[in-house]
């Protein structure tokens, strides 16, 4: 029994009309994650209060959905894929008794189960419409795509009319990086490889072809100014698989042509910062040293870890001060690698947590039955966990990842009833004016 044709809603498409709305709704999320302002008190008070209001909105869609004849009626598959990640945030909850920084913990682990919630409506509400229309089904990709241009083009925009705000510099000043003190500009390029990832999947879905080839485009070129090493190589392993999948051997060539003249460019201006000689160091010294990550890592599993071996310091704590920093190391308020991260916050227990919710994550993909819902969350997950060895990450502060991350398990994890049950039919005649 289905509500096709039944509910004046549904005549009159509401995937169609909702579509845009999600794209919005998700833009907003990700204008939340940027520090919009320079005080760090009304900053926490932007990105959380963003948060929760676009949080709100989509209960309410939700609801208003099921008001309207709508049947909230779901079934979940791979279920140890979320349960064990809300296991980790429950410990993560749990550590508020032992942790180095209440406040801090607190606003990290709230403003991560609000966007579980997000995500989990977010996800109710596609669901719930490619049932009803299956004819105008939602891709995650055709959310996600123009969501994050939309957000890129702030920077690019900004990048012309406030460079102060939105640059970077960086090797004394003579690199400038895209993101300035608004985002950190290797988490903006993570979002560029994901919008790129994106759009790949829907020209492969043969969505628009001009559209969709902008949009790219304009990911590339800003993924260029953030002059991120790690985002880049993210985007080339995304590109290389689609080529390498792809049927056209004259696109293979193309690629493989341009990849050959760009490539000389890409390695000297992004990877080895040509032209920024005072920084004390050459490129490739930053590069074999990950810019001074390794020998904080090292001090971080060596000096840091053994003081709390088990537990960790609390939920996004590094140690009992705000900032770490090891016998021969520079002073970090973050690990830049969301694995040690978990090491140091929630302690070897956590990162078991973590390894096996990750063990279950990669299961549920192998198991995925959509061949190009498959593609999408493996070639999606490239720049994510190639940004999270390097920065904040899926298991790190609040970022985009975490929000990424918790919707690719979702679209996996969630999915609609074929068959109602006997209350669920009531209520659907009742609110369609039946019996």
């Amino acid at each position: 029994m289905t509500l096709k044709n039944q509910s004046p809603l549904l005549t009159l498409n509401a995937s169609r009309k909702i579509f845009p709305w999600l794209i919005f709704i998700l833009f907003m999320r990700l204008v939340g994650f940027s520090t919009i302002s320079d005080s760090a008190a009304i900053a926490k008070v932007l990105k959380t209060g963003i948060g929760l209001i676009m949080t709100t909105i989509t209960i309410f869609i939700f609801y208003r959905l099921v008001k309207k004849g709508f049947i909230p009626s779901f079934r979940y598959q791979h279920v140890l894929t979320i349960l064990f990640y809300c296991l980790y945030l429950s410990l993560g909850l749990i550590s508020l008794v032992w942790t180095s920084d209440v406040a801090v913990s607190a606003l990290q682990i709230t403003r991560d189960i609000e966007m579980l919630v997000f995500s989990f409506f977010f996800i109710y509400i596609i669901v719930m419409l490619n049932h009803y229309y299956p004819e105008d089904f939602i891709r995650i990709s055709a959310i996600m795509g123009p969501a994050i241009v939309l957000n890129l083009s702030i920077f690019l925009i900004g990048n012309i009319v406030a460079p102060d705000i939105f640059i970077r510099k960086t090797h004394g000043g003579e690199v400038s990086r895209l993101g300035g003190q608004m985002m950190n500009p290797n988490e903006l390029g993570m979002l560029c490889g994901v919008a790129i990832a994106c759009c790949f999947a829907e020209l492969k879905q043969k969505a628009n072809l001009i559209w969709n080839t902008i949009m790219i485009l304009i990911a590339l070129y800003a993924l260029f100014i953030t002059g991120s090493r790690s985002s880049m190589i993210g985007f080339f392993l995304v590109a290389m698989y689609y080529v390498i999948i792809s049927k056209s051997y004259t696109l293979k060539a193309t690629v493989v042509a341009v990849g050959i003249l760009i490539m000389p460019i890409v390695v000297n201006v992004i990877f080895l910062k040509e032209g920024a000689k005072t920084s004390g160091t050459s490129g490739a010294e930053e590069v074999l040293s990950m810019t001074g990550r390794l020998p904080f890592w090292q001090a971080l599993l060596s000096e840091g870890l053994p003081r709390e071996p088990l537990l960790g310091f609390g939920f996004m704590r590094i140690n009992y001060t705000t900032y770490f920093q090891g016998a021969h190391t520079y002073p970090a308020a973050m690990t830049h690698n969301t694995f040690i991260q978990v090491l140091m916050n929630l302690g070897l227990i956590g990162f078991f947590i973590v390894l096996i919710q990750m063990v279950f994550m990669v299961r549920t993909i192998i198991k995925v039955e959509d061949k190009a819902q498959k593609e999408l969350i493996f070639t999606l997950l490239m720049p994510i966990l190639i940004n999270s060895f390097t920065e904040f990450g899926i298991w790190g502060e609040v970022n985009y990842s975490i929000l990424f991350y918790q919707i690719l398990i979702l679209t996996m994890v969630v999915r609609y009833k074929n068959r109602f049950s006997i209350l669920e039919k009531i209520i659907q005649k009742k609110k369609l004016g039946i019996g």
